[in-house]
Order: structure tokens, then C-alpha cells, then sequence
């Protein structure tokens, strides 16, 4: 009895182990979409804060460099996001793969 115990124990371990992988995996590919979808809007956004700076004349000529560096490293973030997020998925994909061989 205690083997067959055992033996239920593990087998809903995995399925436990299995569901969560699945889970993790759907939240990671759902957190890359969010990325990639808001990734051209964010990037949009420093560019027309830049026009807006320049056009309403907010910033001296000397200040625009700055602000234009300042502004693609804002946008920079989000395509760093965007990779680790990207980079995350694959690792999960790779470790639930790894384990899938093992069986």
C-alpha cells in the first residue's frame, strides 16, 4: 500500500510540475507579446517627445543632443525588456524540453 501511495504521490507531482511549467510558459510568452507589441509604441513615443520639445521651442539648441540621447535611452529600455523577456521564454522552453527528454 505504501508503494502504491508513493507511487500516486509522484505521478501528481508531475502533473503538478507539468501544469506549472505550462503555466509559466503561458505567462512568459504572453509577457513577450506584451513586448513586442508595445515595443513600436514606446519607441514612437521618445520620437515624438523630441518633436514636441524642439517645436514648441522648450529646449535651446545646445540642450537637443542631450535631450535626443536622453530620449533613445528611455526608448532603449524597452527593447532590453523586450530581450530579456524574449531571452526568458527560451530559457524556460529549454529547461522544460530538458526535462521532457529525461522521461
Amino acid at each position: 500500500t505504501e508503494s502504491l501511495n508513493a507511487q500516486i504521490y509522484l505521478a501528481n507531482a508531475e502533473g503538478f510540475a507539468g501544469h506549472a511549467d505550462s503555466g509559466c510558459s503561458d505567462y512568459t510568452m504572453a509577457a513577450v507579446r506584451f513586448q513586442i507589441v508595445t515595443l513600436p509604441v514606446e519607441i514612437n513615443a521618445s520620437r515624438r517627445a523630441m518633436n514636441i520639445l524642439e517645436g514648441t521651442g522648450m529646449l535651446y539648441p545646445d540642450e537637443a543632443g542631450k535631450a535626443r540621447s536622453v530620449l533613445r535611452a528611455a526608448a532603449l529600455t524597452y527593447v532590453a525588456s523586450a530581450a530579456s523577456a524574449i531571452l526568458q521564454l527560451l530559457r524556460l522552453l529549454i529547461l522544460t524540453r530538458g526535462r521532457r527528454n529525461d522521461d
